[in-house]
């Protein structure tokens, strides 16, 4: 297998640290608000490359991470004057729940930022004491002048990134591209107690301390989409780096963004497009369909005419799944030996494993599934079978489905599944905990509205659907 390595800009063959564990970490949402398309774009590009990994045989621990402080979670808890911490709490469950629905494998990890401020601060000191950061008024700035290698990932030069990206502007940093470690708190933030006075941490730290902490020094695969790789992914590189003195990631992979009218989505245009609105709407086998249909480096153009696009070649692959299923059902069959279409069952699996081989490319392996299921239809129609050529067939059918997460099941509003469930009773249970009843209340109240009627006895809680 190969994949197409950021850092390099070019398609190398993929061999992990460990040979049969594979170690991933992904860009996980900001939850100031609910998910749009754009982000459902990546959680299914990381899904169904952690589900082919699995296929091929490995074992992958995966790490999808929730940032739920920085700038956007403060400004839009104090825009509905809430809390930063229940903003986060309801705008976790709805990244949940969209996984969920999305029939995204759930990570191994699903780290919050806010649950992990004293790893971060561990590596904070360490790279302070290595001459990487250093201290400004209670705010803690990482010297990029002491990186030699930064700039390697975007492939620009520190004179390019100061006149053309994006930084945080600040009287404090001895050099413009210096970030922020750590900030120094301000009247009406969230704080932590630090060596360097109360404060908070910077937006790129996070990544490396939760990465480290639940994968290891040194990861195979980190994802995310384009728009991180100057300057949040090149920020964890140094500063993961330094701080270790290991390679941090062996493949870097980006996602292309998702555009509407050939612009990036954004609540100032006007032209964010829900997640859970679409998937209302169209359920999740479509909007997977429309995802894979392009090369998940490419730039995804959306359409509500690619959307239902994709719901008729879910209603086809429906269809062909029917008609492989019904064979066997058939009373006026012959059985006999075909040899020939067992090769041509066994060609089109070699052809769409090929294209997942190079560089995970869904759009050749979805056009070939799509000329084998117009071969399994056509092949319905014949009264002479053979099994084995039958039960490849249906092996390749269901190993497709598997790696592009396919249910082909109409999809329920308010899907109800024992692993949800149970989250939301963990996540009431802590609120409890923490005498946020005000909260803990809401989740029951609105489980009960969907038909979840929640009964707490003692320390446990039963659920019970109407």
């Amino acid at each position: 297998m190969k994949i197409y390595n950021t850092q390099t800009r070019r398609k190398e063959e993929f061999k992990p640290g460990d040979k049969r564990l594979v170690r991933i970490y992904v860009c996980g949402p900001t939850v100031y608000d609910h998910s749009h398309i754009g982000h459902g774009r990546v959680y299914v590009v990381y899904d169904v490359l952690e589900r082919y990994l699995r296929y091929k045989g490995y074992d992958v621990m995966k790490a999808m991470n929730i940032t739920d402080i920085d700038d956007k979670m403060i400004k839009r808890a104090n825009e509905l004057n809430i809390s930063v911490k229940e903003l986060a709490e309801v705008m976790s469950l709805s990244f949940l729940e969209d996984l969920v629905r999305l029939n995204v494998l759930l990570p191994e990890f699903i780290p919050r930022a806010t649950h992990h401020i004293q790893d971060m601060m561990r590596i904070i000191e360490k790279l302070i004491e290595n001459g990487y950061a250093y201290v400004a008024d209670g705010d803690v700035y990482f010297d990029v002048s002491k990186f030699d290698k930064y700039g390697e990932l975007s492939k620009q030069s520190i004179e390019d990134l100061i006149a053309g990206r994006r930084v945080e502007p600040s009287e404090k940093k001895r050099n413009p591209l210096d970030f922020a470690l750590w900030k120094a708190k301000k009247p009406g933030e969230p704080y932590w107690e630090s060596p360097w006075g109360e404060g908070r941490p910077g937006w790129h730290i996070e990544c490396s301390a939760m990465s480290m902490k639940l994968l290891g020094e040194t990861i195979d695969i980190h994802g995310g989409a384009q728009d991180l790789i100057f300057p949040h992914h090149e920020n964890e590189k140094a500063q993961s780096e330094a701080a270790t003195g290991n390679r941090f990631v062996r493949y870097w992979m980006h996602c292309g963004l998702l555009t509407v009218n050939k612009e990036e989505m954004s609540k100032s245009k006007g032209n964010v497009v829900s997640l859970k609105e679409v998937l209302d709407k169209y359920g999740s086998d479509a909007l997977r369909i429309m995802y894979l249909g392009t090369h998940y480096r490419s730039m995804l153009e959306f359409t509500w005419d690619r959307l239902d696009d994709a719901k008729n070649t879910v209603e086809r692959i429906k269809k062909a799944y029917e008609n492989l299923q019904s064979i066997l059902e058939k009373k006026d069959v012959k059985w006999v030996e075909k040899k020939k279409d067992l090769d041509v069952v066994e060609e089109y699996r070699k052809r769409i494993m090929d294209a997942l081989d190079d560089d995970l490319n869904t759009p050749v392996a979805l056009s070939e599934f799509l000329g084998f299921i117009r071969w399994v239809n056509k092949y319905a129609e014949e009264t002479e079978m053979d099994r084995d050529v039958v039960n490849a067939a249906n092996k390749l059918f269901r190993d497709v489905l598997y790696i592009f997460g396919l249910k082909l099941v109409e999809e329920k509003k308010g899907l109800y599944t024992e692993e949800l469930i149970k989250i939301l009773i963990s996540v009431r249970q802590k609120l409890r905990e923490e005498k946020n009843f005000e909260l803990a209340d809401y989740i029951r109240d609105e489980l009960k509205k969907l038909g979840i009627e929640l009964e707490d006895r003692g320390k446990e809680t039963r659920y019970y659907i109407k």
